[in-house]
């Protein structure tokens, strides 16, 4: 499954090249041109990474990761900005992000920022994600393990429970969960989405997966 990229970018020639570039490497990307439209989608969706221009309109790049932070939002984040100075990159870091790569930048650059922070994100292939003290999520393999002895999931089981760890103890509205798995084309379907849930609940345990009525679900991480 693609993993999901923000552009938040003001630049239309800029953010369509990015676009083209991280579309053709896989990646799905959705862009926005404005802090505002920014917050939107990520109300709207989950994302696996965002790329951030500092200088759009109606909130800063700084402020707008600042605010995402508060939120509890832990998506990756890597500024695209031209400022250059120390106190700059510094700002950055203290609000949340990531990486910082100043522009001009070569997309192949970008590409070794992008796939270095998302293989940090889920660990590298010799690491797995601990559930408790008998489940473990291999998310370079997308594969779930009870002790040693691999769990056969369906597509959509697997790229659930990768949603839910990495997003802990935060709730998913339906539509975040919805946009995450089903591909474009495919009709959302919420009586898939409960099956997949009694599944996984059925693995790692009924009290780790909590129904948030009429809006969605959570991930208990203790």
């Amino acid at each position: 499954m693609q993993s999901k990229i923000l552009l938040l970018e003001d630049d239309i020639t800029l953010s369509d090249t990015i676009k083209q570039f991280l579309t053709h490497l896989g990646y799905e990307v959705r862009q926005a041109f404005d802090a505002l439209e920014a917050e939107d989608a990520l109300y709207e969706s989950h994302f696996d990474l965002m790329l951030l221009d500092i200088k759009v309109p109606h909130k800063n790049g700084f402020d707008f990761l600042s605010d995402v932070r508060e939120s509890g939002n832990d998506t990756p984040a890597i500024f695209i900005t031209s400022l250059h100075a120390v106190t700059d990159v510094t700002r950055g870091f203290d609000v949340g992000c990531d990486d910082y790569i100043r522009k001009p930048f070569s997309l192949k650059e970008l590409k070794v920022r992008i796939e270095s922070l998302l293989k940090r994100q889920f660990g590298t292939h010799a690491q797995k994600i601990a559930i408790d003290e008998h489940f473990s999520f291999d998310a370079p393999n997308l594969t779930l393990y009870k002790n040693d002895e691999a769990i056969k999931l369906k597509n959509k089981e697997v790229q659930l429970l990768k949603l839910f760890l990495a997003n802990p103890n935060r709730t998913l509205h339906k539509g975040e969960i919805f946009e995450a798995l089903w591909d474009y084309g495919e009709e959302p379907n919420e009586g898939s989405l409960r099956t997949y849930i009694k599944v996984l609940r059925s693995h790692i345990g009924k009290a780790s997966i909590e129904t948030i009525k009429n809006v969605g679900y959570l991930y208990v991480k203790k």
